[in-house]
């Protein structure tokens, strides 16, 4: 029987822990310790630690891009499916009952001043975040169904912005209230 992939574990591991507890809370030890690996194994396979939050944010964009797919290519109306999208990312987001945020986000917090890889790697991935979102707000303005004053490049950017601080402030309050609100306003006030 082949052994399970070392490499993998570690991974896996690593953005189960980073995500749950914070990058600088988490040590190689907490990570190898999770993939029951030995400690010396990581450094087989990753550099350091923040080569490892490089790719675990990478391994969270592949995540977000499946589930952007979906927004992209449904059959359904684009502002149907965006709200689809956002209320799926707020039962994501009440899952964990607001312990953990989004890991983009947590990790945009903690680390966009102490590691420049992993800014880059957050970076990338917002802007194809943004990137499918305004797709969808586009097709929204085409439909008439979205003002063209704001282009959908500036409105996608401002409602990710807005989910995340959603978010930030679903953990504080352990309530979802900020989720709905952000649903509620982007939706009756903000895309109309």
């Amino acid at each position: 029987m082949a052994r399970p992939d070392v490499r993998e574990k570690l991974l896996t591991a690593g953005l189960e822990a980073l995500h749950k507890r914070g990058f600088n809370a988490t040590g190689v030890q907490d990570i190898t310790d999770a993939a029951k690996v030995p400690k010396g194994s990581f450094y087989n396979h990753f550099e350091s630690k923040d080569a490892l939050g490089v790719e675990v944010v990478e391994r969270w964009g592949t995540f977000m891009d499946a589930r952007l797919k979906v927004l992209v290519e449904g059959t359904s109306k684009p502002l149907a499916r965006l709200k689809a999208y956002f209320k799926g990312l707020n039962e994501l987001a009440s899952a964990s009952k607001f312990q953990r945020g989004c890991l983009m986000g947590n990790f945009s917090a903690e680390l966009s001043t102490q590691s420049p890889a992993i800014r880059t790697a957050l970076e990338a991935g917002f802007e194809r975040w943004t990137k499918g979102v305004a797709h969808v707000i586009g097709e929204a303005q085409k439909a008439g169904d979205v003002s063209r004053d704001v282009s959908a490049e500036a409105l996608a950017g401002f409602l990710i912005n807005a989910w995340e601080g959603a978010v930030l402030r679903a953990r504080v309050d352990k309530s979802s209230d900020a989720l709905d609100a952000f649903v509620s306003i982007t939706f009756n006030k903000i895309l109309t």
